[in-house]
């Protein structure tokens, strides 16, 4: 890759983490950015909103962030937390679903129960209940009751604690926890590097498309060959990626594949011209441009290419 190692950042999510891997990162001097279980630092998680500063509202509006320290897989780092009004707000929407179906499931065992008409032992019901209680916070906000030891006497009473649910989305929802050693870089460049990897896996996912920037087909079989492929299709990716960004840095905001078949609709065109004696003239000239591809065609300076009078 070039380069000092410390000079690279690498970034991936929680999944990734384990004792082994952060021994080989602290081993291999690479920085990088990481996010940790919040349900594994309950002290991260009590930490009051009123102490959460502004991240960068032009790069990450309504982003604000504690910048503290946690010890973690065995060594102490950096950790960053931080609080998202558009994460919170899908977290609560989920949750919310979630809820709805827990009570749905909860209300048609009632009812079960209230008829009489269950078979079910008491251990049954309580497996039940259990499993209609088993998605991420359910049980901390729904509260549940079981009477009777009999099909005939078994009742079943259950109810959502208001209160609860505030705490709970007070306490976790809209944050990730951000675990790095780039000690000296500002929250906002932490909270960018952790934030790529969509950019990273968007990537990945390009290589796949089998019309834009793809791997396949590959048409090689020995290695030597298959590495020379993976090497200018990673180098094809990195090159549309970087056009990407100077569209995006010049207002003109799109995708890989939007933006190559802008690109592509800028066609070469021949005209023949009739001549009074000898052959017939021709004159190589653009198609007419979009506005759009009129600016591309000035950002990418493609008059270097274009025909000439």
């Amino acid at each position: 890759l070039g380069g000092q190692a410390g000079e690279l950042t690498v970034a991936y999510d929680a999944g990734q983490n384990s004792t082994d891997n952060q021994e080989h990162l602290e081993a291999s001097e690479v920085g990088y950015a990481t996010s940790l279980p919040p349900s594994d630092h309950p002290e991260l998680l009590a930490v009051s909103h009123r102490d959460f500063k502004t991240v960068d509202d032009d790069r990450f509006p309504g982003v604000t962030g504690y910048d503290t320290t946690v010890t973690a897989y065995g060594v102490t780092r950096r950790a960053v937390i931080t609080h998202s009004p558009d994460f919170h707000a899908a977290q609560a929407r989920g949750f919310a679903q979630t809820l709805a179906k827990a009570r749905r499931q909860l209300a048609a065992l009632q009812d079960r129960l209230a008829r009489g008409r269950t078979r079910t032992t008491t251990a049954g019901v309580h497996a039940e209940i259990d499993r209609i209680l088993a998605p991420r916070w359910v049980h901390r906000v729904i509260t549940v009751e079981v009477s009777g030891d009999t099909p005939a006497t078994r009742r079943l009473r259950w109810r959502t604690n208001p209160r609860a649910r505030a705490k709970l989305e007070a306490e976790i929802f809209g944050k990730r926890i951000l675990f790095t050693n780039r000690d000296t870089w500002p929250v906002a460049e932490v909270v960018a590097a952790y934030r790529s990897q969509p950019d990273v896996e968007a990537g990945f996912r390009q290589m796949n498309d089998p019309h834009v920037v793809s791997f396949s087909p590959m048409f090689h079989w020995t290695d030597h060959k298959i590495r020379v492929h993976a090497f200018y299709c990673t180098l094809a990716l990195q090159v549309a990626h970087l056009m990407r960004r100077t569209a995006a840095q010049a207002d003109l905001p799109t995708s890989v594949r939007e933006l190559l078949a802008t690109l592509a609709g800028i066609q070469e065109t021949v005209l023949i011209y009739p001549s009074t004696g000898g052959r017939p003239k021709a004159r190589r000239t653009l198609t007419d441009m979009t506005p759009t591809q009129q600016r591309l065609y000035d950002l990418f300076t493609l008059h270097r290419y274009a025909p000439r009078p």
